[in-house]
């Protein structure tokens, strides 16, 4: 059952009209890249075009996935928000899952340190390039407030006590610096390194690595340098209290909440525990993971421990939790996380390094037990969070979709506004694929609010990796989910080990990387093709079945015929009896439903050998997408088969269609035959536009039975080009590695004028030895807009395919199943596919098809078609909607749904002739729209002469279609139907790297997505209504929350003077007290978001109350609970008129007992 959605009409908008007349007479008025109308027959009909340059803009929306290459990390304990800096100077905000936020410094240097101002909606950063920034996080869309760039001293650490506003920084030089966040200016007050250490050592005791206040007197500070030396620093008398000293590099220090203890994590894997009034040595000197010698002597020397955290509980012992230490004969034993709890030591191993680590505390306040319930520990490529509550510290589920880069992305597509019914399908067999054994508990990391946005529309983006496998996520209203995984190297023998490695792969590595995907989304046909020119066919069922055998088909795809006197080996495919069209006779073949009988031949050249070996087991096929069939391009004369360059199905015609630099093969996947295999010049018959000069003369050609193919020949690829300096030996070095059966060169040593169709998809990413930044060359070759004299003699790969319902040939009176192709030098073919009638007959008589030779010609190889109907409306493709294929034989609902064809919705042959269609086609230097059935040019535009598209897409906007075009100087552009109308062009990205080339795609809506790193989808969108609603949709980070009450100090703490003790800051570090600092220290830049924009976004109440009591705090008033509050309100009164008056009406008949 096949049916056709109706054209898309245009709803509402500004309806402009179209006259080509009118046009024609302008003509001399247009420029050369500007559309030129050309008038055809019939076609001066007026065509409604109703987008306008106004209804585009282009912005950024959202970025997903993992941030790449992290460099540091900080947690809001109150407001519960992760913050993620990296190398690249980005910053990754994480609330609740659904609300995250990207920002970027403008500088690009590596963020080394995070600190939230807590429950504040503010943060402070420190870069590489010796800067600190503070951002407004009170906004959706974080901007900074002011920055602060240090001249004269390299920062190393940075420290803001809780409710504090003097942020102290450490240098490379040992000094520190003390700024108010306030106003970002610098106090006076420098503790510098000399001071702090006098005579207690001769040498300089190396960079600040750490600042920290004593929980228990914020007037002691301290001071941790790198040397060894840890320093007690007092604030008001300035001199230090203690001095203590450890043969030892210090990597970082931790707190006991009592503020009597400290430790300290060292570069030979130890720990040491200080009582703060005994410097001489330490009370406890611990190698937790030392092997511990019987003669009392010190244990082996570990790995350094980078960090150390020393967190208390009320009701058991303390956790120490570090990370490194790991004695140095653990050769090849993975990173590691200990956590330390009372006798037990849990050693945690992680996937990847760990950059950073932080323990999740039920206190914001550093002078309480600090009740630790979870660890977030940042690796290189993941994000993990421990459960520290039970036993085993098993590890909560990331709800955020951060496993992107599981495996290296290959190929990527984006369907906006797709079926409703396709998401709970997926995530109805995705949902079963789910690990076993997370943490019972709520995610931790739950603040922000989402966004309110109105965008109703489903969005799937499918990805296609390395390893074989295909990722279906949700991608609605600017949020990702995963929805379901498939593996496609399921199908295939593995290689157990190296050795075992078939000599027949192309490809060093990955050999089951997915390199393009054609998914039908009404029908959920899925076809997928891979690295090592093999094509997979999916079917989706809710049920689980067992194959038995998987079909196979393996197809010889050659560039050219020559004769042969007999085939090479035949499996059991028969030849199907000659067809009546012009073209060669198609043949079939059956499946193969056991391995290839065809061998190396006798003189040791492979020949008819398939890249990959099909398992022979039964597969068990699980509820999801299931494999209807396998198709693979086998090895020609010693020559391995060219990859698959592209690819198309079509479920109303059981079709797949693909295509590389030798040729194209038809393959009907209800029958399982191969219906035509053509080389490129073939399809042109006697009309070859080309002089292709060959070495040997053509022999006549014969049809060769045996194989599935009409085309076989012995002559290799070497034969065929007259000039062995040309582009083809570059190219085939390029493939083949040079010699004749050579694995594939991964190399990306590119002719400047190579095609980039065939760049972008030979190249598969590897994962092994090149590193994934390396390998993403920027390419910005030189093109030449005209096919040169060399180009004309390399190989034509098929480059593009569009099944439609259209006509053919100029005297067409109807329409008919076709087609269409595209090649990389620019030709658009047609090729007639006459269909059996639907239900049984489908499966029993052969689809008969034919070439219909050229259509026309562009610049530059041809990338996409689309088809619209006489009123300019998109035609989309015929579709067979999905069914169960795994309903019992007798089903009556599977023979409602096989017998029934509705008719097509598309225009009839009883319609008159002028109710035509208009064909698009957009190459990487041209768009044209073809009047049809005349095959008349009737609009071209020159896109580009200097770069070339490397994606387009015909796109459905809300209010009519167009061509979005993706160039490779990074121009995003956009022109109208049919009037190719240029209505948007922006230049997006500076520089355009193979990732981003490979992964870009635009999809309905406006809406479009690409790599931007090898972890993180980058969206955006080209859709004025969209940027106008992105405020909305977006999430909030900050959300008025109360900050918890400080720890009672208790009577007897507070009779005999025990307890927190404060400090009056202001007085040490103000101008008044300190002076001014040199003004060539730092230099005060401020920043776009502005103090005003800070004070206008924390307009609440609550700011106020968190600003009155830091502002008590910092007088060192003490108050009691109820005081506090009453001069908090009278804070907030001041500043808010409209709130005092509200807490008057509601408090004044209040008794003193109702309080």
């Amino acid at each position: 059952m096949c049916s056709r959605p109706p054209p898309s009409l245009a709803p509402g908008g500004k309806m402009k009209k179209f006259n080509i007349r009118k046009v024609l007479d302008g003509l001399t008025a247009v420029s050369s890249p500007s559309p030129s109308p050309q008038l055809g027959s019939k076609e001066n009909e007026l065509i409604p075009e109703t987008l306008q340059s106004e209804h585009f803009q282009l912005c950024k929306t959202v970025r997903h996935g993992f941030p790449y290459q992290p460099s540091s990390m900080a947690f809001d304990p109150v407001q519960k928000i992760l913050a993620i800096g990296t190398q690249s100077g980005a910053l990754r905000l994480f609330g609740r899952p659904g609300v995250e936020c990207y920002c970027q410094h403008e500088s690009g240097a590596a963020v080394i340190q995070l600190q939230f101002l807590i429950n504040e909606g503010a943060l402070v950063s420190a870069l590489a390039d010796d800067s600190i920034h503070l951002w407004n996080l009170r906004q959706k869309r974080p901007a900074v407030l002011h920055s602060l760039k240090f001249n004269k001293e390299r920062i190393t650490f940075c420290h803001l006590p809780f409710q504090s506003k003097w942020l102290y920084i450490g240098s490379e030089r040992g000094n520190i610096h003390i700024v108010n966040v306030e106003s970002f200016t610098l106090s006076g007050y420098t503790i510098m390194w000399n001071k702090a250490i006098e005579l207690s050592s001769k040498a300089h005791p190396g960079p600040v690595v750490h600042i920290s206040d004593n929980p228990m007197d914020e007037g002691k500070l301290i001071i941790g340098f790198e040397s060894g030396i840890v320093v007690l620093w007092d604030l008001k008398s300035k001199r230090a209290d203690y001095r203590y000293t450890y043969d030892e590099a210090i990597h970082s220090v931790a707190w006991h909440h009592e503020g009597k203890q400290f430790i300290c994590s060292h570069s030979d894997g130890t720990l040491t525990i200080w009582n703060i009034k005994s410097p001489a040595k330490p009370v406890q000197t611990i190698t937790p993971h030392g092997k511990q010698p019987k003669d009392g002597k010190k244990p082996e020397p570990c790995k350094p421990i980078l960090k150390v955290e020393y967190k208390t509980t009320r009701a058991g012992d303390p956790f120490m939790i570090f990370s490194g230490g790991l004695s140095y004969d653990t050769v090849g034993r993975r990173p590691c996380l200990t956590v330390m709890h009372g006798k037990s030591t849990a050693v945690l191993e992680m996937d990847y390094p760990i950059v950073d680590f932080l323990t999740l505390c039920e206190t914001p306040y550093p002078n309480d037990f600090q009740e630790p319930y979870a660890v977030v520990v940042l690796l290189e490529k993941d994000l993990v969070v421990i459960d520290l509550a039970q036993n085993g510290y098993p590890i909560f589920e990331n709800p955020y979709p951060m496993m992107i880069h599981e495996s290296p992305v290959t190929s990527c597509e984006y369907l906006a506004d797709c079926p409703v019914d396709l998401i709970p399908a997926l995530y109805s067999v995705g949902s079963r694929q789910k690990r076993q054994g997370y943490s019972k508990k709520e995610w931790p990391i739950s603040g922000g609010n989402w966004g309110l946005g109105t965008q109703s529309y489903p969005e799937i983006i499918i990805t296609g990796h390395a390893d074989g496998s295909v990722k279906f996520w949700d991608a609605s209203a600017i949020m990702l989910q995963v929805l379901y995984k498939l593996k496609t190297a399921k199908v295939f023998e593995k290689a157990r080990c190296k050795e075992e490695k078939p000599s027949t792969e192309i490809v060093d590595e990955d050999p089951f990387a997915i390199q393009l995907m054609s998914w039908c989304p009404e029908s959920r046909m899925l076809c997928v093709a891979g690295v090592s020119a093999h094509v997979i066919i999916y079917r989706f069922s809710k049920q689980e079945i067992t194959t038995e055998v998987v079909q196979l088909l393996e197809v010889r795809l050659q560039y050219e015929l020559n004769d042969l006197e007999s085939p090479e080996g035949g499996g059991d495919q028969t030849p199907a009896p000659p067809t009546p069209s012009t073209s060669p006779s198609p043949q079939t073949a059956g499946p193969q439903t056991h391995p290839s009988t065809s061998s190396n031949s006798s003189d040791g050249m492979r020949d008819n050998i398939p890249c990959l070996k099909v398992r022979s087991s039964p597969l068990k096929q699980s509820p999801g997408y299931q494999v209807e069939l396998v198709v693979q391009l086998v090895w020609v004369s010693g020559e391995p088969p060219q990859q698959i360059s592209s690819l198309a199905i079509n479920s109303c015609y059981g079709l797949v269609v693909f295509g590389n630099s030798n040729g194209l093969a038809v393959v009907d996947y209800l029958q399982k035959t191969v219906l035509l295999n053509l080389g490129t010049m073939e399809l042109y018959g006697s009309n070859d536009p080309y002089q292709r000069q060959l070495r040997s003369p053509r022999k006549s050609r014969q049809p060769s039975g045996g194989l599935c193919d009409i085309n076989e020949g012995s002559a290799t690829s070497e034969d065929r080009c007259k000039s062995p300096t040309s582009v083809l030996s570059n190219h085939q070095q390029f493939y083949n590695g040079g010699g004749r059966g050579a694995k594939m060169s991964r190399k990306l040593s590119l002719p400047t004028e190579l095609k980039p169709d065939l760049v972008l998809l030979s190249v598969c990413p590897p994962r092994g030895s090149i590193p994934l930044d390396n390998r993403d060359n920027s390419f910005s070759r030189s093109r030449s807009s005209s096919v040169t004299s060399i180009d004309k003699e390399s190989r034509e790969a098929i480059t593009s395919f569009y099944f439609c319902e259209t006509y053919t040939r100029k005297a067409d009176g109807g329409l008919t199943p076709s087609l269409w192709v595209g090649t990389s030098l620019g030709t658009v073919l047609a090729i007639s596919l006459n269909m059996p009638p639907a239900g049984e007959q489908r499966l029993l008589q052969p689809v008969i098809v034919s070439p219909c030779g050229t259509l026309n010609r562009l610049k530059g190889s041809v990338l996409r078609m689309a088809f619209l109907d006489s009123t300019g409306s998109l035609l989309p493709s015929a579709f067979e909607p999905w069914y169960e294929p795994n309903a019992p034989a007798n089903g009556e609902e599977r023979d409602k749904v096989r017998k029934r064809r509705p008719v097509s919705v598309s225009p009839s042959t009883s319609q008159e002739l002028n109710e035509n269609q208009y064909a698009v086609v957009c190459s990487e230097k041209q768009a044209k729209v073809i009047a049809l059935p005349s095959q008349t040019c009737v609009f071209k535009h020159n896109i580009t002469e200097t770069s070339f598209v490397l994606r387009a897409d015909v796109v459905q906007m809300n209010t009519g279609i167009c061509v979005a075009c993706f160039c490779a100087n990074g121009h995003i552009m956009t022109l109208s139907l049919p009037g190719l109308r240029p209505l948007l062009d922006v230049n997006y990205l500076p520089l355009t790297n193979m990732r981003i080339a490979r992964t870009f795609c635009f999809s309905n809506l406006g809406q479009a997505l690409y790599l931007t790193s090898p972890t993180e989808i980058q969206r955006i969108t080209y859709s004025q209504e969209v940027c106008e609603n992105l405020q909305e949709m977006l999430g909030e980070l900050f959300t008025p929350v109360e900050t918890p009450e400080a720890p009672n100090r208790g009577f007897f703490k507070g009779l005999f003077g025990g307890g927190a003790q404060s400090l009056d800051r202001e007085e040490l570090f103000g101008e008044t007290g300190a002076g001014k600092a040199p003004r060539s220290l730092a230099q005060h830049i401020p920043g776009p978001g502005g103090i005003e924009g800070m004070k206008g976004a924390a307009s609440g109440i609550v700011g106020d109350l968190a600003r009155a009591r830091i502002a008590l705090d910092e007088r060192g008033q003490k108050l009691s609970d109820v005081e506090e509050r009453t001069a908090a309100m009278m804070a907030s009164a001041d500043s808010f008129s409209k709130h005092a008056h509200e807490m008057m009406l509601k408090c004044k008949d209040k008794k003193w007992y109702q309080f």
